[in-house]
């Protein structure tokens, strides 16, 4: 390729900010016109063959198994110049990793040196899901384009806050990493099945997400000198160290996430409710029913009364009610994955299969188009997730996994765990994106961040 067509890194990276963008409603609604077509595929050789001065320079936060995945994928792309965590053991391994860092990386465990240096246009946060939403709005005021894993969110006021920073930074990419959106042959399928009417109205979804593993009590340990456990805990209430509260295993603890419901609910709930077009701002369940759920630790008033076990439910099943009728529910109980059942036929679909007579009789015989992908796709081409997270860099627009329609799983999710945790129904005003009618319910909108870790306000 001719030096005058190769694209630089200035093109690359400032193409979408170049663009403008309007906010309106739920949607982040992309006027943009590159100023410059790229003269090569996207492709993965591509950005391999592009000048390393011309390449997205990126910083990893956040480098334990999924982070260094992660990183592993972002350096097709990019080339990685800080690894970031606070356990050292981790960014050690991440920066002498020769997918990764390749032992150039610098190593920081305070996240904002990472964002404070000019040289980094993309950030890959990875960590403890209580973590996600603060730094991610950090990166977009310090002008990073974001890429974070799921569950964007601890709370339902984070997801308001992450949306709200969205929209202030429309020329910056903010990604989530919910790659079954990317499955075009299972997820997709089975998303434009729905959306075509193929299966006629749906009147029931099954969600299965399985349940918390059950575990404790775990004793109190020395804090392993190459962890800042202060800095782990973040926003976090200050308790003493336990191992099976850190790496991993947060997850099964309310304090740092969610546990199911918002693990493998960050996952299924989107891919239902993009389904039921129930993934724009106003849309979402009216009614959440957390009677049949149970945890493995007494609660009271929605909080555990222990401190050494974990303590997200385990065995439930949590019936939502869209303002239509259709019913979803999210359940540990029966085979991970989505369940559609529609008035002329029913399918199934997870990572390994997608079944059900429609399927088995190609009901959607040339009704699932290459123009049908794209469209699901946002108007870009199909490809792999994190592909689509560099061309939306590049060309602007919404990428596959938006940050807004995430929002809108993640409030069910919430939800659900809202109503586990009380064992009993709440009312939702999607319009208003409030718990209505019940004081206590509604004081789990938010948690109040120990000083020092406030999260911005857009």
């Amino acid at each position: 390729m001719p030096a005058s067509q190769r694209p630089t890194r200035r093109t690359f990276l400032g193409a979408s900010a170049a663009g403008v963008a309007a906010a309106r409603g739920s949607v982040l609604v992309p006027a943009f016109v590159p100023a410059f077509v790229p003269a090569f595929a996207w492709t993965q050789a591509a950005f391999a063959n592009t000048s390393a001065n011309d390449r997205p320079r990126i910083g990893c936060i956040g480098t334990g198994s999924m982070g260094t995945g992660d990183a592993h994928d972002h350096a097709r792309f990019g080339d990685i110049l800080a690894v970031c965590d606070v356990d050292n053991r981790h960014a050690e391994r991440c920066r002498n990793d020769e997918r990764a860092g390749k032992g150039k990386a610098d190593v920081y465990r305070d996240y904002r040196r990472v964002l404070e240096r000019p040289d980094i246009d993309v950030v890959s946060i990875v960590t403890p899901d209580h973590w996600h939403v603060k730094i991610a709005i950090e990166a977009l005021e310090a002008g990073k384009h974001v890429f974070c894993q799921k569950p964007l969110s601890l709370t339902l006021e984070e997801n308001q806050l992450a949306r709200a920073a969205a929209r202030k930074h429309p020329g910056l990419q903010f990604f989530i990493g919910t790659q079954q959106r990317s499955d075009r042959d299972r997820f997709l399928r089975a998303v434009n099945m729905v959306h075509k009417g193929l299966l006629g109205p749906i009147k029931k979804v099954t969600v299965g997400i399985n349940g918390s593993p059950t575990g404790g009590p775990f004793p109190v340990a020395e804090v392993p000198r190459e962890l800042d456990w202060e800095m782990w805990l973040g926003q976090a209430a200050d308790v003493p160290y336990r191992e099976r509260r850190c790496h991993y295993e947060f997850r099964w603890w309310y304090e740092y996430s969610g546990g199911k419901f918002t693990d493998w609910g960050a996952h299924h709930v989107d891919i239902a409710q993009w389904a039921l077009r129930q993934d724009e701002q106003g849309k979402g369940p009216v009614t959440i029913d957390g009677t049949d759920a149970k945890h493995p630790v007494p609660f009271e008033n929605g909080y555990p009364t222990v401190d050494d076990c974990y303590n997200t439910s385990h065995d439930f099943a949590i019936g939502c009610t869209f303002p239509d009728g259709v019913e979803m529910v999210v359940t540990s109980r029966g085979d991970n994955g989505i369940l559609f059942e529609g008035e002329k036929g029913r399918i199934f679909v997870n990572r390994e299969r997608i079944t059900g007579k429609p399927i088995e009789e190609g009901w959607d015989k040339d009704q699932f188009t290459a123009a049908d992908v794209t469209a699901l796709y946002k108007g870009k081409p199909f490809e792999g997730h994190k592909e689509n997270f560099y061309r939306c860099i590049r060309e602007g627009g919404l990428p596959v996994s938006d940050v807004f329609s995430h929002v809108m799983a993640m409030n069910t999710c919430h939800l659900a765990a809202i109503a586990a945790r009380l064992g009993r129904t709440i009312r939702w005003d999607p319009a208003a994106e409030r718990i209505v009618g019940d004081d206590q319910a509604a004081a789990f909108m938010a948690r109040t961040p120990r000083a020092g870790y406030e999260i911005p306000r857009a």
